[in-house]
């Protein structure tokens, strides 16, 4: 196994549920930063006919994601929290905005701010964790054994 992780683009690429289901791109990567915006559809609404709640917490951690893994790094979330302050309609296209807000070790702090047209809709804090690249490598199949046992 390689102690690599792909390169942030790749990793987008291979995020189906962001790009081809929910239509985000990325806007603008850099070291403890990206833009990611993603347009909202009526497939995207509740029951209030406003966006619903957990599609603008996906948007956030996405933007969230790209900012921890902008150096290859294999950072994951350990927790995140999401407040929300308006609403969003159809037609409006969200814009999420992630910094690193602070960084010990392996554990950082990064908020991002989602808006559409007409301003703030959500702010998001994430709390993330970098892992030794082996850890989020799945066994092929041949080579798990049976009978238990961990890492």
């Amino acid at each position: 196994m390689s102690g690599t992780y792909a390169n942030p683009e790749s990793m987008l690429r291979a995020d189906r549920a962001s790009t081809e289901l929910l239509g985000m791109s990325v806007i603008e990567m850099s070291e403890g930063r990206s833009v990611v915006t993603m347009p909202v559809r009526g497939d995207m609404l509740n029951g209030h006919a406003i966006i619903h709640g957990g599609l603008v917490f996906t948007l956030a951690d996405t933007a969230f994601a790209f900012a921890c893994n902008t150096e290859g790094s294999v950072t994951v979330s350990s927790g995140a929290e999401i407040t929300f302050f308006a609403p969003a309609h159809e037609g409006d296209v969200l814009t999420a905005t992630a910094t690193l807000r602070s960084a010990r070790g392996r554990s950082g702090i990064y908020d991002v701010e989602v808006r559409n047209q007409d301003g703030l809709i959500a702010e998001f804090r994430g709390h993330s964790r970098t892992v030794p690249a082996e850890r989020m490598q799945k066994a092929h199949p041949a080579e798990r054994t049976s009978g238990g046992g961990g890492a």
